[in-house]
This record gives structure tokens, C-alpha cells and sequence, in this order.
């Protein structure tokens, strides 16, 4: 049998060395983006941006039968405070219901402002959308139709870079508010939220979630 010449078996470990530095690069590129989104999150979830606009625009969270979950209770308590501190003329809630039920999220965000003396006419209910991009969607439509240029965003301070990559994509000048948190967060809790919303934040961004 003829031995191989060195040069003939030189190809397949410079494979794998160009496989590892590939692997290498692609893993780096991978921890830089997560960190960068984690840093996004954590800066919108921490700063307030609340000032006068045209229309402040509370995000739906689960409810149940008519009622607010303790999660979008606390997104409509915030968002009614900044109504009154008069940051806004008008409110929006947002969000719809599951399939066969009665109730929507933005419905009842609408019951629920109107028992504590926001008048009807200065409550836009939007009840059709079912998920973060579809809400924001329906907020660009409502803006446009109401020659609205600037919205007051509400919701959880994880969700909120998500919010307003959404909305700016949209075409709408958004400002951000976190609501308030009810009880401190265990350190699993948050990990847990934020990796849902980098997650989320990438998927939308790589085209997954459209």
C-alpha cells in the first residue's frame, strides 16, 4: 500500500481549523447581539420617557371574564395616572380576546378606565389584535386615522423595547413608561422575562415573527 503524502492529508485539519474559527466567530457575533438586546431591555425597563403626546397607548395583558389580570390592572392603573397627570388627551387600549370569548383585553382596559371617570370620548378601544406586533400595528392605523404624530407607550418595563421597535418600524414617534411593579421579582422571574423578550425581539428581527 502507498502511504499518503503529507500534503495529502494537510486538507482535512485545515477544514476543521477554518470549522472551529467559523464556529468561534459565529458564536461571539451570537453573545454580542445578546448582550446588546439584554442592555436594550434592561435601559428601556429602567427609564421613564413620560411626557405630553398625543395619545397615551396601554398594551393588553391577559384577562379574565371582564376582569383585569394583577398584570394589566397595574398597565391601566399607570397608564390612568398619566392621564390625569394630563400627559395626553386620550387613552387606547389595546388588545383582543381569545376565540368564542366575549370579552377583549382592550374592552375591558376600557370598562375598567371608564368606572374611574375617563370619558368615553377620550377612550379608543382597540379589541382585535392578539399578540405585541399586531397591537402595535393597529396603534400605527388608530394614529393615522386620528392624525395622532405622538404616543405614550405602557406596558411592562420588559416588554417595552420590544414596544417600541414595533411602533417606530410603524412609523410612529413613540415615548415609553414602564408600569409600576406590584412585588420585587425574583432573579429567575427576571431572567425568565428578559430571555422571553430577547428571544422575541431576535425572532421579529431575523424575520420569524412577522
Amino acid at each position: 500500500m502507498t502511504a499518503r503524502s503529507p500534503e495529502a492529508r494537510e486538507p482535512a485539519p485545515r477544514r476543521r481549523r477554518w470549522l472551529v474559527a467559523l464556529l468561534a466567530i459565529v458564536a461571539a457575533g451570537g453573545a454580542g447581539w445578546l448582550a446588546y438586546v439584554c442592555a436594550e431591555i434592561h435601559y428601556y425597563a429602567t427609564h421613564d420617557e413620560a411626557q405630553p403626546a398625543d395619545a397615551i397607548a396601554i398594551f393588553g395583558a391577559a384577562e379574565y371574564d371582564g376582569r383585569p389580570s394583577p398584570v394589566l390592572r397595574a398597565r391601566l392603573l399607570h397608564g390612568l395616572a398619566l392621564y390625569q397627570e394630563k400627559l395626553a388627551p386620550l387613552v387606547i387600549t389595546l388588545g383582543g380576546g381569545e376565540s368564542g370569548e366575549t370579552h377583549s383585553e382592550g374592552g375591558v382596559g376600557e370598562d375598567f378606565l371608564l368606572a374611574r371617570g375617563v370619558p368615553e370620548r377620550a377612550i379608543i378601544a382597540e379589541t382585535s389584535s392578539h399578540d405585541t406586533r399586531e397591537s402595535a400595528a393597529r396603534l400605527a392605523g388608530i394614529a393615522r386615522a386620528n392624525h395622532l404624530r405622538e404616543i405614550l407607550a405602557v406596558s411592562d418595563g420588559t416588554h417595552l423595547f420590544r414596544i417600541h421597535a414595533l411602533c417606530e418600524r410603524a412609523g410612529l414617534t413613540v415615548y415609553t413608561s414602564p408600569r409600576g411593579e406590584q412585588v420585587r421579582l425574583s432573579w429567575r422571574e427576571r431572567v425568565a422575562r428578559i430571555a422571553h423578550e430577547a428571544l422575541s425581539y431576535t425572532a421579529w428581527r431575523l424575520g420569524i415573527l412577522r
